[in-house]
């Protein structure tokens, strides 16, 4: 077993930012690929960024390329996420996620492990 626990969410103006980070405690953290997705309300979940294992490689959704970045610290069990220049359209609980390899990382049923959540608003 892998538990994920976010926190880092809140409220922010636009153009503001933030940075998630998601804690893991359990199995071999830095085995796996990480991923973040996030889901608005009356939306479906989406598909935000990953990075994976030894953070070789890494991946974003094209709304939030240039303006998130995702990292790791396998030391600290860690994985990061910083959104900067953030829009009242990035508003949603977003959600780290955990995964053994890098295949279709950017479909959230390919994930075993979730967190539970935390929520980013962001005003305009």
């Amino acid at each position: 077993q892998l538990q994920l626990v976010e926190s880092g969410g809140g409220l922010v103006q636009a153009g503001g930012s933030l940075r998630l980070s998601c804690a893991a405690s359990g199995r071999t953290f830095s085995a796996y690929t990480m991923g973040w997705f996030r889901q608005a309300p009356k939306k479906e979940r989406e598909f935000v960024a990953a990075i994976s294992w030894g953070a070789t490689s890494t991946d974003y959704a094209d709304s939030v390329k240039g303006r998130f970045t995702i990292s790791r610290d396998d030391a600290k069990r860690i994985v990061y996420l910083q959104m900067n220049s953030l829009k009242p359209e990035d508003t949603a609980v977003y959600y780290c996620a955990a995964v053994l390899g890098w295949t279709t990382v950017e479909r959230g049923e390919s994930y075993n492990y979730w967190g539970q959540g935390t929520q980013v608003t962001v005003s305009s």
